[in-house]
């Protein structure tokens, strides 16, 4: 049987996983902003760095998140009030969100 060499994972497909990853621990959004800026800096710092390919691949992902943010803020909006506990865990979520959003902007516009 022939073994199949794994498709590379896009950087942008890498860099959700991340966030997802860190948002699913409950991260806080101020380091969930660190994070993107962090994924930013290191596409940035890659030996084989193409500004161009790194602000296209930093809009991809502000869309992405942009995508994430109104989502979320359907599902906040479709939650019954008096569920305090899922309230407050779909705020933090939604902040996080928010949070990512807004660093993807700005690393964008740093680019």
């Amino acid at each position: 049987m022939a073994v199949r060499k794994p498709r590379p994972v896009r950087p942008v497909d890498a860099a959700i996983t991340r966030l997802l990853a860190l948002a699913g621990r409950g991260a806080a959004p101020g380091r969930m902003a660190r994070e993107v800026e962090v994924i930013a800096g290191e596409w940035l710092a890659a030996p084989d760095c193409d500004r161009m390919a790194v602000r296209a691949q930093l809009d991809e992902l502000r869309e992405q998140l942009v995508a994430g943010v109104g989502h979320a803020e359907e599902q906040v909006a479709d939650l019954d009030a008096s569920e305090a506990g899922a309230m407050k865990q779909a705020g933090a979520m939604l902040a996080a969100l928010v949070a990512t959003r807004d660093a993807a902007t700005r690393a964008l516009r740093a680019v």
